[in-house]
């Protein structure tokens, strides 16, 4: 029996995080802890975190969308968004940090789409395009 957990973490981005650690604790709507030899389990998390902890730190990933699975001691989490912290907090708020600037870039992709779109249509018209 094996006294260790191979955790990753994935997003669309691709793996944040690959490593052994002695046992994590999942915090969403409840909490859980997961140990060695346990038996499998899967769940999701909207949001919240995933304690990890090994015998020499303990690490915090903070998490948005999120599936965690557990089988013969193999932890997989695949999150639509998550972030690596020493604490909590740090990994919480540098998760929401990037997701803001994310969504700041999001709509000025979409102002640039709009005025783009504007100008086809005007160039469309001053083309006469489509008049005989």
């Amino acid at each position: 029996m094996s006294s260790k957990i191979h955790v990753v973490f994935s997003t669309h981005q691709g793996v944040l995080y690959d490593e052994m650690i002695d046992h994590f604790v999942v915090k969403s709507n409840g909490e859980f802890a997961v140990y060695p030899n346990h038996v499998p389990v899967i769940t999701t998390v909207d949001i919240g975190s995933v304690k990890l902890v090994d015998d020499k730190n303990t690490l915090y990933v903070s998490i948005v969308n999120g599936i965690v699975e557990f089988h013969n001691n193999e932890c997989r989490v695949l999150a639509q968004e998550a972030h690596v912290g020493r604490d909590e907090q740090s990994a919480k708020n540098h998760l929401q940090k990037l997701r803001e600037e994310r969504l700041n870039e999001n709509r000025k992709l979409d102002a640039d789409y709009t005025k783009n779109e504007r100008e086809i249509i005007d160039n469309l018209k001053n083309a006469k395009a489509g008049q005989l």
